[in-house]
């Protein structure tokens, strides 16, 4: 449960990470969730066996960490939380795809192994993209932004919910392991079970939580708006900055630029 917690009071930092004040705290939130769909859809779009061609893509997330002023080391270990669900989805693939697509010296290298370095490389830059959406914008902000880029507003207020209630259920959760702990003596009733009975009171728990926060919100005047704690407007400097990074990922996404600087530098040093 530690870890869960610990997991979670990190969603709060990345919120509380987008209270800054940098250049791309400024910008509107549509403008960087704009940017950040482009580049999903250029990085994911690529081949499977695609791998070279996706280095230059790491361009980005490095160049909004460095704007935002954002903890390098705290976003690389959110991406690295997710390495094994990734390790999972592609660690089959050098068993089922072994033919040799690649030659390096005497050592062949399959289409298997480039093609899971490609996931592995591809979720890397995604989720890492999500990441830094998240820690320079706030999710408040992302929905709102969704919801003025055309996603219906029940959706967008349900995805907004999804995300709060995963607050209301870790902390129901710890308050339900703590006490499960203070009334066993020693590994008694810590045994697998009682962990069905212990899931569907924590399920119940969060259920009536949740509805209690929801009247409460009725109270208060909630009718579905957002209300994000920082208000923009969609301008000049936001146009500028969804040219510039869709152009330049375009390129990225039909030109293998590792490939061009390669040939420019073998040229230059034959």
């Amino acid at each position: 449960m530690a870890s869960i917690h610990n997991a979670v009071l990190d969603l709060k930092r990345l919120d509380l990470l987008a209270n800054g004040n940098s250049s791309i705290h400024r910008l509107d939130a549509r403008a960087k969730v704009l940017v950040t769909l482009i580049f999903t859809i250029c990085v994911v779009s690529n081949d499977r066996y695609e791998l070279t061609a996706l280095f230059p893509f790491f361009i980005f997330p490095v160049a909004m960490i460095s704007l935002a002023n954002l903890p390098p080391l705290f976003i690389m270990k959110k991406i690295a939380l997710l390495c094994p669900f990734v390790v999972a989805v592609g660690i089959f693939n050098p068993v089922f795809d072994r033919v040799i697509i690649l030659q390096l010296g005497s050592i062949g290298i399959s289409g298997g192994w480039i093609s899971f370095a490609s996931i592995m490389a591809r979720s890397t830059l995604t989720v890492g993209a999500a990441f830094i959406l998240v820690a320079s914008t706030g999710f408040t902000a992302v929905c709102q932004a969704l919801e003025g880029l055309g996603m219906p507003k029940v959706f967008a207020v349900q995805l907004l919910f999804l995300y709060r209630y995963i607050f209301v259920l870790t902390e129901e959760s710890g308050r339900a392991s703590r006490a499960r702990e203070l009334r066993s003596c020693g590994k008694k009733g810590q045994g697998i079970h009682s962990f069905g009975s212990l899931v569907g009171h924590l399920l119940l728990r969060t259920w009536q939580r949740a509805e209690r926060i929801h009247m409460a919100m009725l109270a208060r005047g909630f009718t579905g708006a957002f209300h994000a704690s920082r208000q923009s407007r969609f301008g000049i400097p936001e146009i500028r900055f969804v040219l510039a990074w869709s152009a330049l990922f375009i390129f990225l996404r039909f030109q293998n630029a590792s490939q061009l600087l390669g040939s420019l530098v073998t040229g230059l040093f034959p």
